[in-house]
């Protein structure tokens, strides 16, 4: 009995340091966590995109959150390990979060998904997929689903295990819609595929892509106020002629 409590204790807890983790670290660009449990330290490895804002100055921060780790979870020595992430675009926590973020400023859902596809296929990928479900169109409209995908991702069997995947909730006036990344990491070696040349995008995503980034940016075109011609300049008073 006290095995079988122990094997379901161990997962949920270690479930609960990561959500706890997330939330924390969230400012840091958390991209992952992972905990490896040993009869002499629990070892947790974390992935950010800014290690500055983890360690501290001098290490303060790191030491003070490693406290906080042991007596809130009671875990004994713990030992934590900060990783810099160099290309947040095969990350797919930070590729949510991200696509998340367009989706409550306004942006057009397909679009961003188009547009996150498109920088993750350049980052190197083997295959992504991105999955929208929610309430992607107007307020009062019915939940619909939409899905892009590039390159190879296997859908059932072993080789699942070794795609990285992500799932995070955009909440906008609408509704709540929820962003699903799975990205297979350049350099996966599946053993039912063989590799292949460099996947060409379709036209129809390099062209949404680049309107999401100006956007993205803070570019705005302004054209001609309606109704209105070109100023004028400023004639005689009337009623009036020069002598």
């Amino acid at each position: 009995m006290l095995n079988e409590e122990k094997i379901i204790e161990e997962p949920f807890s270690k479930y609960q340091l990561m959500k706890f983790l997330e939330k924390k670290l969230d400012r840091a660009g958390l991209a992952s966590v992972d905990v490896q449990r040993t009869p002499i330290m629990t070892r947790i490895t974390l992935e950010v995109l800014n290690p500055a804002r983890i360690i501290g100055r001098k290490g303060k921060f790191i030491n003070e959150f490693t406290e906080l780790i042991r007596k809130e979870f009671k875990i004994d020595n713990p030992q934590i390990s900060v990783i810099e992430v160099r290309t947040p675009y095969l990350e797919p926590r930070m590729v949510a979060k991200k696509a998340t973020r367009y989706i409550e400023t306004g942006k057009k859902v397909r679009a961003v998904l188009h547009y996150m596809l498109r920088e993750i296929m350049r980052a190197g990928a083997i295959g992504a997929e991105i999955v929208a479900a929610g309430k992607i169109g107007a307020k009062g409209a019915r939940a619909k689903r939409l899905r892009v995908s590039a390159g190879y991702i296997p859908k059932a069997g072993e080789p699942t295990r070794l795609i990285k995947e992500a799932h995070i909730n955009a909440n906008t006036k609408s509704g709540v819609i929820g962003v699903l990344v799975r990205i297979a990491p350049p350099g996966t070696v599946f053993p039912d595929k063989k590799p292949e040349e460099k996947v060409v995008l379709p036209k129809v995503i390099e062209a949404a892509t680049e309107i999401v980034k100006r956007r993205g940016e803070g570019e705005r075109v302004r054209g001609p106020p309606r109704g209105r011609g070109p100023p004028r300049g400023r004639g005689p008073p009337r009623g009036r002629r020069g002598r």
